[in-house]
């Protein structure tokens, strides 16, 4: 598990947006969605890559990995759910909060989750 570069990603895409001259409410949203779902592949996946893509519409952030996948999604979802170690709990993080706070910062939240990987598709729309 390396957490040194958690969360660049995530800052890039902040900055991207700011430099596009987008609200600050909806830069905030894609940040805080984006991060979540960095950390999750940190955490659960160790591997994995996150690419955004904005149009005059909406913004689209998407996440693959390659870890074992999200046995129950449902429950994934529900706040405080967690299968974090005991060890990434005691480092802050594995709170169970990711999943939840991705879903209430998106206005379009698709996961597709098998032993093989998890893929994430976040909407954000500008209009």
């Amino acid at each position: 598990m390396n957490f040194d570069l958690a969360g660049v990603a995530a800052s890039n895409i902040k900055k991207m947006l700011t430099e596009l001259g987008l609200e600050g409410t909806i830069i905030r949203r894609a940040a805080i969605a984006a991060y979540d779902a960095e950390m999750n592949v940190v955490i659960h996946a160790h591997e994995g890559k996150l690419s955004a893509k904005v149009t005059p519409h909406d913004i689209t952030i998407i996440v693959e990995d390659s870890g074992p996948g999200i046995e129950d999604v449902s429950l994934a979802m529900q706040p405080g759910y967690s299968t974090a170690s005991d060890r990434i709990r005691e480092m802050g993080f594995g709170a169970g909060m990711g999943l939840p706070n991705i879903k209430k910062s998106a206005d379009e939240l698709a996961i597709e989750s098998s032993p093989k990987g998890t893929t994430l598709v976040i909407k954000i729309f500008i209009d």
